[in-house]
């Protein structure tokens, strides 16, 4: 008879979708739904919530097909570098503008990676930059400020 075989790994990743999912559905019930063709504010967001309950199921049964290998060591350089950078640009965004904003989240997004060095990651904050400006405002015309109130002198 075959051992059942079991990754925590995965299982673990698969009850975060699940719960995630499980929280995001029963928030969107909260909203108008609408229907297919006249989607409520909430439909959308429900449509990507049971995906991600799904994706969580799938995960955790395979989770119970595979042996998998133990957690490793957390990777703290990259939570303390990455995690700040989309929030630094949520709460700068609107002061110093677009371009200043994205400048510096990808900037303190870069260091997360203990190979990276100094200049490039300046010279790779500032391709972000402009291929950011280049698609959002120019592209696509997006109405926002490039420079905010607070880079005026």
């Amino acid at each position: 008879m075959k051992q059942l075989e079991f990754d925590s790994t995965n299982a673990i990743c698969g009850l975060t979708f699940i719960a995630l999912g499980s929280f995001f559905v029963y928030q969107c019930l909260t909203l108008e739904l609408g229907t297919a063709f006249r989607m409520g504010p909430g439909f959308f967001p429900l449509i990507l919530a049971v995906i991600l309950t799904g994706l969580g199921v799938i995960v955790l049964a395979q989770a119970t097909r595979v042996k998998g290998e133990p957690i490793g060591p957390v990777a703290l350089r990259g939570m303390l570098f990455i995690l700040p950078a989309p929030i630094f640009f949520g709460l700068t965004v609107r002061g110093l503008g677009f371009v200043p904003s994205l400048f510096f989240a990808a900037l303190i997004a870069a260091f997360a990676s203990t190979r990276m060095k100094p200049l490039m990651a300046l010279l790779l904050a500032i391709g972000i930059t402009v291929f950011s400006v280049a698609v959002f405002s120019y592209g696509l015309g997006l109405p926002f400020e490039r420079f905010g109130p607070w880079t005026r002198l």
